[in-house]
């Protein structure tokens, strides 16, 4: 999903209110709501909606049951890497790519040249988004926006934008209001853009004077090929390159902030995977384990990053480059994931960063999300106890703590 220029992670809803919106009446529930809703005609006035057209968008609308409860779920951040990868890369999503290059081969090479982005990477990002057109969502943008604007979040301001978004897209005809289709958290059309990232990067490549990401694949394409162009895209270079690191590594250099070109991690013994070199050694790079030190390990580049301007998940991000790479015909990854090992529940994260937090180890907040400052936290408590300081949360590092 597009996030505009924030690192848009996704919106968390609160446990709380949900527990407790359960024992208010529905009737008072939807009055609440459409209270709410009236509320926002300020910010949708500023946006250049019209009072007809937040009138008719509006009248009857009720909150969609479905985003809350969604919001809480999103697989990049709730699943084992492994098992996420094994979902967005399968040979399904593989093969059914290959056949979209292959039959958008001339309409995505004149998208590249025009904004200088590989034209894999478009098709991979189309691929994860809405698996290539057939999952766009059965949501309406308007309904999701106000719903998660006016549901209690803290981020109610970002939402009511996104509201006020969507209602001037639809008034200007780019698509009709009821065809507005979204996921629960109003990203819409073949490549997922919030209301306020299309409206700052769609493009209308088919020249029909609309940029419909909903039903021209054109404009979804140059759309997404847009946003990446804008968010310093290097053509024609990678998103990184799956690595083996040598025994006895510094694991505390595995850490974004510590970036090299290739050729100096290659003189710290670091190889590519399957021995090939580097085509540029020159390129900046930092050191990534997914999934802990046991694990595959990446060095990433700045087009991964960029990705993560899409969506803010190294698993998205992975997903998207290794499907990317499948696509022109790259093969899987060469080492193996630590499939035994049992990823931390967001609940057994707080706790992690609660127990390193009152151990003098500070996370920036317990907030169940291992961010740089929680890895930091863990490299910092792994290397004062003699282990590996690969700063990953594991089911080890929790029951160590747990004893101590």
């Amino acid at each position: 999903m597009v996030s505009g220029d924030i690192a848009f992670n996704r919106v968390l809803a609160s446990a709380a209110l949900v527990a407790v919106m359960l024992f208010i009446p529905h009737h008072a529930r939807a009055d609440a709501f459409s209270s709410c809703v009236a509320s926002k005609w300020p910010a949708a006035r500023s946006a250049g909606v019209t009072r007809a057209t937040f009138d008719a968008a509006t009248r009857d609308l009720r909150p969609d049951p479905d985003t809350v409860r969604l919001s809480n779920h999103q697989s990049e951040f709730v699943k084992p890497i492994w098992e996420y990868l094994d979902t967005a890369v399968s040979e399904k999503r593989v093969r059914e790519g290959r056949a979209a290059y292959a039959r958008y081969r001339d309409t995505l090479s004149a998208i590249s040249a025009r904004y200088k982005v590989d034209p894999e990477v478009i098709v991979a990002i189309w691929g994860m988004e809405t698996s290539y057109g057939s999952h766009m969502g059965d949501h309406n943008a308007v309904r999701a926006a106000a719903t998660l604007a006016c549901n209690g979040s803290r981020r109610s301001s970002f939402w009511t934008d996104q509201f006020a978004a969507a209602l001037k897209i639809a008034q200007d005809g780019h698509v009709p209001l009821d065809q507005m289709n979204s996921s629960w958290g109003a990203a819409m059309g073949h490549t997922q853009f919030i209301p306020t990232s299309w409206q700052a990067y769609a493009a209308d490549f088919d020249g029909d004077g609309k940029r419909d990401i909903w039903r021209s694949i054109p404009d979804a394409f140059a759309s997404t090929a847009n946003y990446l162009a804008k968010s310093g895209w290097n053509y024609q270079e990678t998103w990184g390159y799956e690595v083996v690191v040598p025994r006895n590594f510094d694991h505390r250099k595995a850490d974004s902030k510590q970036k090299r070109t290739l050729a100096q991690w290659e003189a710290l013994g670091i190889k590519r995977a399957g021995g090939a070199s580097w085509p540029r050694p020159s390129d900046q790079a930092y050191l990534l384990y997914p999934a802990g030190a046991n694990g595959p390990a990446f060095l990433m580049l700045h087009n991964f990053d960029v990705i993560k301007r899409y969506n803010n998940a190294d698993a998205y991000a992975l997903g998207v480059g290794h499907l990317a790479d499948r696509i022109i015909g790259g093969g899987d990854f060469n080492q193996s994931w630590p499939k035994d090992e049992k990823p931390l529940t967001r609940a057994q994260v707080k706790e992690v960063q609660s127990l390193l937090t009152r151990r003098g180890f500070s996370t920036g907040g317990i907030d169940g999300s291992v961010g740089p400052k929680t890895r930091d936290a863990i490299r910092a408590y792994q290397s004062s106890g003699g282990k590996v300081p690969d700063g990953y949360a594991s089911t080890q590092l929790l029951q160590d703590l747990q004893r101590r």
